[in-house]
């Protein structure tokens, strides 16, 4: 069946020769274009060797599916697409033929692996949507995952749900506002119905949004949430639990690398970044109570960066002033780098004094393994990268995601609303459970952990491969 809009069009195409015989119930124009239609469709003579076409089709003829069943000879075949477009034509050009998309009836935030083969079920889905998905990452500084995890986690689950590479891009801001916005608009003017954004900052995320809004193109807000957006979906892991993992993490580390009275240094994430509030009120309500009732020292609270140099040089302005301070609390691995780099040219001997981070990266890794930091919050970017792209489908191919799928919600402080979040399990890893987490995953192979003088100490970590 081909169904107008509004115009009372029902063909219905059965036979292998058969014409439609139904006239619109109203609407001049569709009327004499149906009895044209109907008087091309009765000269056809089928002619040549059979050619089927199969399904109802979209405005530009493609197949879409198995509603209508069009079966015609030759040059016939041929002729029955532009039946098919005719038809939707004559019914008022507001019409387009539906896929019945099957979608998986089991997704959940625990159904995806490191193999992305979950996302196969997702391919009906990605037939039956329409127009590109575009996502921009923010940039390549604050954290290494961005090259390294994202774009390609996000490109091969985009890939294993079927769509081809015309059909989507990946994209990194490198750290311009202004790249990110023109990125944006460029993306839905090349045809993109769906955007996956990290913003840079709320701001640029609120433009982006606003500007998508106003074309009908639906925003998710990838791992950062815009402040102020209108977003529809937001994926992300559970940042105030990754928060307290990283305060968990140090409180552990303190009392297992025998640190007495710590003297903390509390560092921050980008004042910009919605995520390092998040992480903030995680591992304040962590450290908080123990520097209220005075057995740990609040020595200074940084004013925030995911810049690694300007991370060093918040550092050393407190360590220089404050040289008792014992302990950091460094919010990732990025930022946490130069530091311990620092601690080392002073002669800091391993596991004297507790730095923290997060993303699991190699060098956050390697600086676990050698005893200078005491773990990271490790965030498998492929369940979010999977999740984000799950969600991309189902509003591409305008249906509801699942509440299976979308297990929480998070406050948008500034425009006051819940915002329907698709929320990760993060986990604290340390040489403990490295091998079983990150080596496990392939998040990190061995063989790129394990070399030079870190070849030891992933033996004594039980780590091989």
């Amino acid at each position: 069946m081909v169904h107008g809009n509004g115009t009372g069009l029902s063909a219905s195409l059965t036979s292998p020769y058969a014409c439609p015989q139904a006239l619109p119930s109203k609407g001049t124009s569709a009327s004499v274009r149906f009895k044209h239609l109907q008087q091309n469709c009765n000269t056809l003579t089928p002619t040549g060797i059979g050619a089927t076409t199969e399904g109802p089709l979209d405005r530009a003829g493609r197949t879409k599916g198995d509603n209508v069943r069009l079966s015609r000879a030759g040059t016939f075949g041929g002729l029955s697409l532009a039946l098919s477009a005719m038809l939707i034509g004559a019914a008022g050009g507001g019409a387009s033929a539906s896929i019945r998309a099957t979608t998986p009836s089991n997704v959940s935030t625990s159904s995806f692996t490191n193999s992305f083969t979950f996302m196969k079920q997702f391919k009906s889905l990605a037939a039956a949507g329409k127009g590109k998905v575009a996502a921009i990452l923010p940039d390549t500084v604050s954290s290494t995952r961005y090259v390294e995890f994202d774009q390609p986690d996000i490109t091969k689950a985009l890939s294993t749900a079927g769509l081809s590479s015309s059909q989507y891009v990946v994209q990194n801001a490198l750290g311009s506002d202004a790249t990110q916005l023109t990125d944006a608009q460029t993306d839905i003017s090349n045809g993109a119905t769906v955007l996956l954004v990290d913003p840079l900052d709320s701001g640029v995320g609120a433009q982006i949004e606003s500007y998508a809004k106003a074309r009908g193109v639906k925003v998710i807000d990838y791992d950062r949430l815009t402040l102020g957006g209108s977003r529809a979906y937001y994926v992300s892991f559970n940042n105030v639990a990754v928060g307290k993992l990283i305060g968990q993490g140090l409180v552990s580390c303190v009392a297992a690398w025998h640190v007495k009275k710590p003297q903390v240094v509390v560092m921050h994430g980008a004042v910009t970044d919605n995520n390092a509030t998040l992480f903030a009120q995680g591992y304040d309500a962590v450290l908080n109570p123990l520097f209220k009732s005075g057995k740990w020292t609040a020595v200074a609270h940084t004013a925030g960066t995911w810049d690694p140099p300007t991370a060093e040089t918040e550092f050393q302005a407190v360590y220089t002033a404050h040289p008792n301070v014992n302990s950091a609390l460094i919010p990732n691995d990025e930022t946490g780098a130069p530091v311990i780099t620092y601690l080392q040219s002073l002669h800091v001997k391993p596991k004297t004094f507790p730095t923290t981070g997060q993303d699991a990266t190699l060098t956050g890794l390697q600086n676990v393994l050698s005893g200078y930091q005491c773990g990271t919050a490790y965030k498998p970017i492929y369940l979010e990268a999977q999740a984000a792209v799950a969600l991309a489908l189902y509003l591409r191919a305008g249906k509801t995601p699942p509440k299976s799928l979308v297990n929480g919600t998070t406050e948008d402080t500034t425009a006051s609303v819940s915002v329907p979040s698709v929320l990760e399990t993060p986990e604290w890893v340390t040489t403990k459970n490295m091998n079983a987490t990150i080596i496990k995953d392939n998040f990190v192979p061995a063989s790129q952990l394990c070399t030079g003088s870190y070849a030891a100490d992933c033996k004594a970590a039980g780590i091989s491969g």
